[in-house]
C-alpha cells in the first residue's frame, strides 16, 4: 500500500472555520467590515498587546512596521541570516541598508553575544542600526530581555519577527505582548500555527505606531478628523496624508482567523506532544535535535534536525532525497539570506556568517503539524532511520 504524501506543514480547517467563512460570503461585507477589527482585537488580546493591525501578509506587516518606525535612506536594519528573505527585504523596501547578525548554535536564533560585539564595532564606525529584527525561529523566542537592554544602550528600535511563534511564550508571557519590543509581527500562511490563507498582523503598545500602520496599509489615508491636515468636508471626507499601500486583509481571511484563534492553544499543545515524541523516537540516533530554552514555550512551527556539527551537505542531500522518495515532504529552513544571489550582488559573500551557513548545510525540517498522526510520525522516523543507515 502506497504511503500518502506527508507534508512538512499543513493547515487544519474545521467545520466551524468553514461556517465562519460562509457567513461572511453571505454578508454585506467582503472587505472593510467588522471581521478585521474583531480579528485584530482577538489576537492583540490573546498576546496582551494594546493594538493589532491586520494586513495581507507578514511581509506587508514588516514593511509597514519599518516605515512606522521611520526607517529610510541612510539607515541600517539588522536581522539574522537564518530566516526567510522577507525579514531583510523589508529594510530594502524602505531604502535602508541591511546587515546580519549570526546565530547561536543552540537555539538557531540571533546570537545576543554576536549582536553586542557587532554593536560595539558599529558604534565606533557610526553605523549603528536604526532597527533590529530578531526572528523567533521555529517558534522559540529570542533572548528578548537582553536584546531590549541593548536597544536602550545603543538606541535602536526592535521589531520581533514572530512569524513562526504565535501561541508561544517568553518568560511565561505570550509572544506578541511587546514587553521588549516596539512591534511584533505574525504570519498566518497555511503552514503556520493558525491560518487566514494568506495574512499577517502587527501588534504594538504604542498608539502612534498603531495609527501610522493603519494608514500605511490603506494608501496612507485617514478618516479620523483628528489626523487630517485640511478641514474635514463632511462625514464622507478622507485625506491621504502620506504615501501608503493596499495591504488590507479581507473579511473572509479575518473570519477564518477569528475561528482559528479558538483552537490556537490546542494546536500548539499538539505540536508540543509531537515534538516530545520525536525527541524520544530519535534520542538514540546520531542527530542534533532542537533544544528548548527554559525561558521559552515554543509554538513548534518547525522540527529541524542537524545531521552533524561539520559540513555534511552531501549526507543531507541524500537523506532529503530518500525521504522525499518515501512521500515525506521534508524541507530545509533556511538558505541563509546573505547567500542568495541578490544579496551576493549587494556585497555579501559565503563565509560571512559561518554559524548560519553550517546550520544550513546540515539541517532538515521533519513534518510537524496539528493533523500529523502518531502513525505517520512513526513512519517518518522509520524512513529517516533507513536513510541515515544508507549514508553510514
Amino acid at each position: 500500500m502506497t504511503q500518502n504524501f506527508i507534508p512538512y506543514g499543513k493547515q487544519d480547517i474545521s467545520e466551524e472555520d468553514i461556517d465562519s467563512v460562509l457567513k461572511v460570503l453571505k454578508s454585506d461585507f467582503l472587505t472593510q467590515g467588522p471581521q478585521v477589527p474583531l480579528f485584530e482585537k482577538t489576537v492583540a488580546g490573546y498576546c496582551g498587546a494594546e493594538y493589532g493591525v491586520a494586513v495581507n501578509s507578514a511581509t506587508s506587516a514588516l514593511h509597514v512596521a519599518c516605515l512606522a518606525l521611520g526607517l529610510g535612506e541612510g539607515d541600517w536594519l539588522w536581522t539574522t541570516p537564518n530566516t526567510f528573505v522577507a525579514s531583510a527585504n523589508c529594510g530594502l523596501y524602505c531604502g535602508a541598508k541591511v546587515d546580519f547578525v549570526d546565530i547561536d548554535m543552540q537555539s538557531y536564533n540571533l546570537s545576543v553575544e554576536k549582536l553586542e560585539e557587532k554593536l560595539i564595532q558599529a558604534k565606533k564606525s557610526d553605523k549603528l542600526p536604526k532597527i533590529v529584527i530578531p526572528v523567533h525561529f521555529a517558534g522559540q523566542s529570542c533572548n528578548m530581555k537582553r536584546i531590549h537592554s541593548l536597544s536602550l544602550e545603543y538606541g535602536f528600535k526592535v521589531i520581533e519577527d514572530a512569524s513562526h511563534a504565535i501561541g508561544g511564550k517568553y518568560l511565561d508571557k505570550p509572544i506578541g505582548g511587546c514587553q521588549y519590543s516596539d512591534i511584533t509581527v505574525f504570519s498566518f500562511h497555511p503552514v503556520k500555527i493558525i491560518t487566514t490563507a494568506e495574512g499577517g498582523l502587527a501588534t504594538t503598545n504604542c498608539q502612534k505606531l498603531y495609527k501610522k500602520m493603519q494608514r500605511l496599509r490603506s494608501h496612507g489615508i485617514t478618516r479620523d478628523v483628528e489626523d487630517m491636515i485640511l478641514p474635514s468636508e463632511g462625514e464622507w471626507s478622507y485625506q491621504q496624508i502620506e504615501l501608503g499601500f493596499n495591504y488590507r486583509m479581507t473579511e473572509i481571511q479575518a473570519a477564518l482567523g477569528v475561528s482559528q484563534m479558538k483552537r490556537l492553544d490546542e494546536f500548539v499543545a499538539r505540536r508540543q506532544v509531537l515534538r516530545k515524541q520525536y525527541d524520544q523516537l530519535l534520542e538514540q540516533e546520531n542527530l542534533i535535535l532542537p533544544s528548548q530554552s527554559d525561558d521559552c514555550y515554543s509554538s513548534m512551527h518547525l522540527y529541524p534536525i542537524l545531521l552533524g556539527t561539520q559540513d555534511s551537505s552531501l549526507a543531507r542531500s541524500r537523506v532529503f532525497k530518500c525521504l522525499r522518495a518515501s512521500n515525506i515532504g521534508v524541507n530545509v529552513h533556511y538558505i541563509p539570506v546573505h547567500t542568495q544571489p541578490y544579496y551576493l550582488n549587494l556585497g555579501f559573500k559565503n563565509g560571512d556568517f559561518p554559524n548560519s551557513e553550517l546550520y544550513y548545510q546540515n539541517t532538515v525540517s521533519l513534518p510537524l503539524f496539528y493533523g500529523l498522526t502518531d502513525k505517520d510520525q512513526v513512519y517518518v522516523v522509520s524512513e529517516l532511520k533507513k536513510a541515515l543507515q544508507a549514508i553510514e
